[in-house]
């Protein structure tokens, strides 16, 4: 392996505001501590929490890189005290908390999953912030059963995608809501029962309608929700008795009034969750189920990552522009 160089290339926020705080730096290669791996960047994924950051709404937790993307793909280069999991030149996608946006990465051994067979570095580096994302919420959290409801919003979006398939696969009835004739296609496509245009359809009378027949009743079983606001009365609305919310970000805003008797009366549960912050014993424990039940999957070609459009590492300005827009359908990616 050849020697590695003492400095790197990478995209820093120069300081709180829009796409153009982006811009690219020099930085020292990051020393590997014990339990973690360096890795070579072949890409890395572009996230919702990446914008927030850059807008000075999401700080990185104590002790994470000041550079932002949190998901990676690519060779592992050095290994820390400790590690036995990996070899040097093990091809590996990784969680991580910050650092991604650069040509290499520290990442916690633990949170290294190997590429799965037939997959790209690309499409591997597209796996872990969401695959993390929605197993850990429509699984463990909101703990999604086969023949159950289950209604997704942002249905196009990376998390949404990935949250599709994932359902579909272990035997739920899935909707989505999308903003577009193009993006309702594109969930449909992936597995969805039916995809709602939120602009121009109710969500709530859609789904209550698609389920009239059901023995079960009218309504969703689980509902996960990356918008809030004026959404979630609507949610609680949709749901059965016993139906789980999860929330999962606030593009809507996170203030809403809420009748609670509804709550009370269907007897459900309103939860939410960070991944970030969360310790690394957490995150591996998902990325344990993910090789055990997900990886297979992937594997065998019944799910896979939905990549929209990769940019160079330079112009992540660019990427975080399309992300702003809303005009994607899946994940958007960058490659040094």
């Amino acid at each position: 392996m050849s020697k590695l160089p003492e400095t790197m290339q990478a995209i820093e926020i120069i300081e709180p505001g829009g796409p153009e705080v982006l811009q690219a730096c020099e930085r020292p290669l990051p020393e590997v501590g014990p339990g973690e791996v360096l890795i070579r960047v072949a890409a890395a994924g572009v996230n919702r929490p990446d914008v927030l950051q850059r807008q000075g709404n999401y700080a990185p937790p104590p002790g994470a890189s000041d550079i932002p993307g949190l998901e990676v793909a690519g060779e592992v280069v050095a290994l820390g005290e400790g590690v036995e999991s990996w070899e040097l030149g093990d091809h590996v996608c990784a969680l991580v908390t910050g650092g991604g946006y650069a040509e290499y990465c520290v990442a916690p051994a633990a949170q290294c999953l190997p590429v799965p067979r037939g997959l790209t570095l690309l499409q591997a580096a597209a796996l872990p912030e969401t695959y993390f994302t929605v197993w850990s919420n429509v699984f463990d959290r909101g703990g999604l059963r086969e023949g159950e409801v289950f209604l997704v919003h942002g249905g196009s979006s990376g998390i949404g995608t990935t949250a599709i398939q994932l359902a579909r696969e272990f035997g739920a009835r899935v909707f989505a809501t999308a903003g577009s004739l193009e993006k309702c296609r594109a969930c449909e496509e992936l597995g969805a029962e039916r995809a709602i245009n939120y602009r121009e359809e109710d969500f709530v009378e859609v789904v209550r309608l698609a389920t009239a027949e059901d023995p079960e009743g009218q309504g969703a079983d689980l509902i996960l929700d990356m918008v809030g606001g004026d959404y979630i009365p609507r949610d609680v609305k949709l749901l059965r008795p016993d139906g789980r919310l999860v929330l999962i970000a606030f593009l809507g805003g996170s203030k809403v009034e809420l009748d609670f008797l509804p709550v009370m009366v269907k007897r459900l549960t309103i939860t939410g969750s960070t991944l970030r912050p969360r310790p690394i014993t957490f995150k591996a424990a998902i990325a344990a189920k993910l090789q055990a039940e997900v990886w297979p999957l992937l594997e065998a070609g019944k799910v896979r990552p939905l990549i929209h459009r990769s940019y160079p590492l330079a112009e992540a300005a660019a990427a975080h522009a399309l992300m702003e827009s809303s005009s994607h359908i899946g994940k958007i990616m960058l490659t040094p």
